[in-house]
């Protein structure tokens, strides 16, 4: 029988971890602060939005919340984040993706200050995964983590693949599982036998972005099995990239969507304005 890896219970345990530890820096004088720019009024992200509102002041966190409308220019952006940069009372910037066509996002990024780098987005971050540093971890990839430590599962010495090579999720990804010491297979469009490689998983990481593409010819007998992706369908119900009802019979434990991997991106954003706030706080 399959275990249900709750991402609702793993990450209201870390918010509340957050929260504790918030209250604490409060005595002394000191509350993180967050500032998130939504540009343009697309309805997904304006709900995703109002979600890290919502986690911000549960945890005690200031917030601020710039809302910029789609005509803005790439200077206007970027003046924006110059200005809350240099704002010593903000200590993690988020820009919420996408971004209009007509703004360059990876000048987007490269624009915020490492130090207030919470999505780990900035190549700075990405660097220090890679080589080892200390510094903020993409929230996806270290939220993944929190759930497969949180619910006993033996990363080291274990064969993981990672379906997926995107620079949000599944390169990160790799190189978290590698820290952790498992042997670490990247596949994606052009990978050949696809099923045969996921099938010598003991943790299979989905992040394909193909609705239910994922079945249980993929899946060896006992795997652990972690769906990233997240899809409306025609009856507006949602589903990840793995088949669930045809997954969940052969795996020892398995992500649902809603509910699984979607819950901890927020808490991880959380933990690292946190991080971020003691470190340019010295405490």
């Amino acid at each position: 029988m399959y275990e249900i890896i709750d991402g609702k219970r793993i990450s209201q345990e870390i918010k509340d971890e957050v929260k504790q530890e918030t209250a604490e820096l409060a005595g002394k004088g000191i509350k993180p602060c967050l500032a998130v720019i939504l540009v343009g009024n697309d309805p997904a992200s304006q709900v995703y939005v109002g979600n890290k509102k919502k986690a911000c002041e549960y945890c005690g966190f200031d917030s601020i919340s710039v809302e910029m409308p789609e005509e803005t220019s790439e200077a206007e952006l970027l003046e924006k984040i110059k200005e809350l940069n240099e704002d010593d009372s903000v200590n993690g910037i988020l820009v919420q993706l996408p971004l209009p066509k007509h703004i360059n996002e990876d000048l987007v990024i490269e624009s915020i200050n490492p130090a207030k780098d919470v999505d780990g987005f900035h190549p700075v971050s990405v660097g220090n995964l890679l080589i080892g540093r200390p510094g903020f971890l993409s929230c996806t990839p270290a939220g993944i983590i929190e759930l497969l430590k949180r619910s006993d599962v033996e990363i080291a010495g274990k064969e993981c693949v990672v379906i997926g090579r995107s620079n949000i999720v599944g390169k990160p990804m790799s190189v978290l599982m590698l820290r952790e010491n498992a042997t670490v297979t990247i596949c994606h469009s052009r990978t050949k036998d696809l099923k045969e490689v996921c099938k010598r998983a003991d943790i299979l990481i989905v992040a394909i972005g193909k609705p239910k593409m994922i079945t249980k010819e993929y899946v060896k007998d006992g795997a652990v099995v972690i769906d990233v992706g997240i899809h409306r369908m025609e009856d507006k119900k949602l589903c990840g990239d793995v088949d669930f009802d045809d997954v969940a019979p052969i795996c020892s434990k398995i992500t649902p969507v809603p509910g699984g991997v979607g819950p901890m991106t927020i808490a991880m954003l959380m933990k690292n304005c946190l991080l971020g706030t003691k470190r340019q706080n010295e405490v």
